[in-house]
């Protein structure tokens, strides 16, 4: 699970061609409710994320651009935060449709008829530099765990900082720590389901990687990423999202929601011992379902790299 989310597929971005499929091979049009509601998970955290970085913004009016937006809770923050200091301009940019729309209504109702700020979405790729044209100068470009999932990860960076006029920032969310969310000992199963998970979730992302055709090495971090795309002022800061035990409905469905994303898609790198674990887990009908225990919880950081142009 990602800090402020997203990681059900390790990944927000979205940045494919056709029926909602990306170069990553997810289907993101089946994912809308559960962008949903990890967005929701992660409203503090993406609230944090909007105060900080507009406030690092010197034009009256800022352009924000948000790449692979998702169902739209970072863009819905950027447009609430620009609209308590005057105003400006929210892009939305996204290479699946569906997705686009729903970013788009999910920012329009977070603005509850304020008209100081506009919103535009642009159907573009961000693997494809046709994204330099389509997308206006930006004085805060936000990308939020899509660049991992491009071929050339660094290629992408370059990108994204082209997108920048003079002075504009670049914001990669990428890393931090993983959600935790549940406790070590379920009484069920071995002790130590979720450490398997994370590291059953991380094998799949290097398999993933592996399976984007022309994939190109990125064995530094995303600093390092920034600064080779010729940005300065480089830095980074971290963001805490934390749903305390006994948790509210919400987080209990968010939870057992990526139990059942793992189970789904796991089922190859998952033993059978931890396969049934998480039957046991998710059965609605039994004592041990998910839902019904008062000490899962969900505790995680987000990691933004930024830099200037």
């Amino acid at each position: 699970m990602g800090a402020h989310t997203h990681e059900h597929t390790h990944a927000q971005g979205n940045h494919g061609h056709h029926h909602g499929h990306t170069q990553d091979g997810i289907d993101w049009t089946t994912q809308i409710a559960t962008l949903r509601r990890d967005d929701a998970m992660g409203a503090a955290a993406q609230a944090d994320i909007a105060r900080r970085l507009i406030g690092l913004l010197d034009a009256a009016q800022p352009t924000v651009v948000d790449i692979g937006a998702g169902a739209g809770g970072q863009s819905a923050a950027f447009a609430r935060e620009l609209a308590t200091r005057g105003g400006g301009r929210v892009v939305i940019v996204d290479a699946v449709p569906g997705l686009l729309e729903v970013a788009k209504e999910t920012t329009l109702a977070a603005l509850a008829g304020n008209t100081s700020v506009t919103i535009e979405t642009v159907h573009a790729d961000a693997g494809s530099d046709e994204l330099v044209s389509a997308v206006p100068e930006a004085d805060l470009v936000w990308a939020s765990r899509s660049v991992h999932h491009l071929p050339d990860q660094q290629a992408g960076t370059d990108r994204l900082a082209r997108l920048l006029r003079t002075g504009g920032r670049l914001a990669l969310a990428e890393g931090g720590l993983p959600t935790r969310c549940l406790p070590w000992d379920l009484g069920i199963g071995q002790p130590g389901l979720q450490d398997r998970l994370l590291a059953r979730r991380d094998e799949a992302f290097v398999r993933m990687r592996a399976d984007i055709a022309d994939t190109v090495p990125m064995p530094y971090g995303w600093n390092t990423a920034l600064s080779k795309a010729g940005l300065t002022e480089v830095t980074s800061f971290s963001v805490l999202t934390d749903h305390p035990a006994p948790a509210i409905p919400e987080v209990r469905e968010s939870v057992s929601s990526w139990l059942s994303f793992l189970r789904e898609r796991g089922s190859d790198f998952l033993d059978a011992p931890d396969r049934a674990t998480l039957d046991a887990l998710l059965d609605e009908s039994a004592d041990t379902y998910v839902q019904k225990r008062d000490d899962i919880y969900m505790l995680g950081v987000t990691t933004v790299f930024l830099g200037r142009r």
